[in-house]
């Protein structure tokens, strides 16, 4: 028992001084997804400000693959001492459903460190369409079933599930189209191809402004400050409906909890400075800091909501 109580209290101090020492070399950020995209974008950000605040490289390695798998499961492998960290999205917390088979399970195999931010998402549908707001667009739908079609950058992103989550609450029936990426499937609307997108606020915001789609609704709690003149789909014709990108950061499971809490405190300085809320502001993002344990009840929650989308919708990976 004492040498028990022994061990615990080593332990203790060897955790505590590691964290206090750290980082004593310089830091792996991977982003799993492409480059210059939101993950990529943001996470070069927080890892740059890291630096400045510890004093050490915080070195960004997007690897990108599987849909986030490739890049995450290289992070699982990675020794548990908070030099690899992951840039996540909510990609992770859907593919924890609609990818069983991957080699690691989120909240098992990795540590909740921090939110970092969130963007509404934005819906629109073509011109053609004969529908001026959202309760005649639903309404459209229902007297068309399977008639529709909406586009997404692929099978288990935000966007298609955005999408999936609107067809449930609202009851129509809405063909999914999935596309290799963002530009494709923004085309794709553009052209007329397809009637309906769920797409990022400040890429598509312009293009309803311009009048080469139709902004139906933004997918926040409340409207976004890109566009205030655009309702909530949930004030708009769907209530309780809420999704939005967001991004976050963890580390391999087993990293020392003070390594964490070290990294959650320098994470939500970042995110609270003027510079974060004005720049990421004009982006359409919001930061999202919160404490290891509240960020972990999020992701667990998040990964529960969206298991009941994917088996709803009976998604699978193409």
């Amino acid at each position: 028992m004492l040498r028990s109580l022994i061990a615990t209290l080593c332990a203790l101090a060897s955790f505590s001084s590691s964290a206090q020492n750290y980082p004593a070399r310089p830091v792996k950020v991977v982003v799993p997804f492409g480059v210059g995209g939101p993950a990529d974008i943001f996470g070069r950000f927080i890892a740059a400000k890291l630096q400045d605040a510890l004093g050490h490289p915080f070195v960004i390695e997007d690897r990108p693959g599987a849909g986030s798998i490739v890049g995450t499961d290289a992070v699982a492998k990675s020794p548990a001492d908070g030099y690899t960290l992951l840039v996540m999205s909510n990609t992770h917390t859907v593919n924890e459903t609609l990818v069983p088979k991957k080699p690691f399970e989120l909240m098992k195999d990795f540590a909740p460190i921090s939110g970092i931010n969130y963007s509404d998402l934005m819906m629109v549908i073509h011109p053609s369409v004969p529908a001026q707001n959202l309760k005649e667009f639903i309404a459209y739908a229902k007297a068309n079933p399977g008639k529709l079609n909406y586009a997404s950058s692929g099978t288990g992103t935000p966007y298609h599930m955005a999408g999936e989550l609107f067809k449930s609450m609202a009851g129509v029936d809405i063909v999914h189209v999935p596309h290799k990426g963002s530009d494709q499937a923004r085309t794709a609307i553009l052209g007329g191809q397809v009637q309906m997108m769920f797409d990022a606020i400040t890429t598509m915001n312009a293009n309803a402004k311009a009048g080469k789609v139709r902004a139906l609704g933004t997918t926040g709690a409340k409207r976004s400050p890109v566009s205030p003149d655009v309702p909530t789909v949930a004030e708009a014709g769907v209530p309780g409906y809420e999704t939005t990108i967001w991004l976050g950061m963890m580390a391999p499971a087993g990293t020392p909890r003070p390594i964490l809490e070290k990294l959650n405190v320098e994470i939500n300085k970042i995110l609270a400075t003027a510079e974060v809320r004005e720049t990421w502001g004009k982006q359409g993002a919001q930061p999202m800091g919160m404490s290891i344990d509240a960020f972990d009840k999020f992701l667990r929650a998040d990964v529960e909501k969206w298991a009941k989308v994917v088996k709803t919708s009976g998604a699978k990976v193409d």
